[in-house]
């Protein structure tokens, strides 16, 4: 892969900085947290950013002439061991530490995706698809963690509301 078209490169040095500030702000959160699942998931997902600046440089490295993959997601967790925390206490720390990581995945996934919609080397857009879906898994790992702490709230509509929404654009499949 010799030489890069300047949107891709221009795209990778741009995440590239964000993953430092990530990577860093994941080691303080990863301090910071007391329960042991949240810790888990935090050291999946920094492991992750860790392996995506790897491929990162690896499709910017001139010299560098063969496909880049990004390894599996089991490459992410060591072992995938960690001791349950059945005590479910709300800890304020842990709690604003799950929301504001799982938004992390969430946007990193996003801008992965979105990326790789402009990027024209065909290895380093399928490398960013592949790192957005692998960041969708973290997201879905906080999420798991944040509904079983009982820490998110979804609203909903009643099935009237539903109905009258249902009945005012029914119109369109008349078209």
């Amino acid at each position: 892969m010799a030489s890069l078209p300047a949107i891709d490169l221009g795209i990778m040095a741009e995440h590239l900085s964000a993953h430092e500030g990530i990577i860093n702000k994941l080691n303080v959160y990863h301090e910071k947290a007391t329960n042991i699942e949240l810790k888990e998931i935090i050291a999946f997902q920094g492991n992750m950013m860790r392996i995506h600046v790897k491929v990162m440089l690896a499709l910017i490295n001139p010299h560098y002439n063969d496909y880049v993959e990004v390894p599996d997601l089991s490459v992410y967790s060591g072992n995938g061991y960690y001791q349950r925390d059945n005590k479910h206490w709300v800890d304020y720390d842990n709690k604003w530490i799950a929301l504001e990581a799982h938004s992390t995945a969430k946007l990193m996934s996003n801008e992965n995706y979105i990326s790789a919609i402009m990027m024209k080397d065909k290895n380093a857009r399928n490398a960013h698809v592949e790192m957005a879906l692998q960041q969708l898994e973290a997201q879905k790992r906080y999420s798991e963690f944040i509904n079983r702490m009982g820490w998110t709230f979804v609203p909903h509509v009643s099935v009237q509301d539903q109905v009258n929404t249902y009945q005012h654009f029914q119109h369109m499949l008349n078209q």
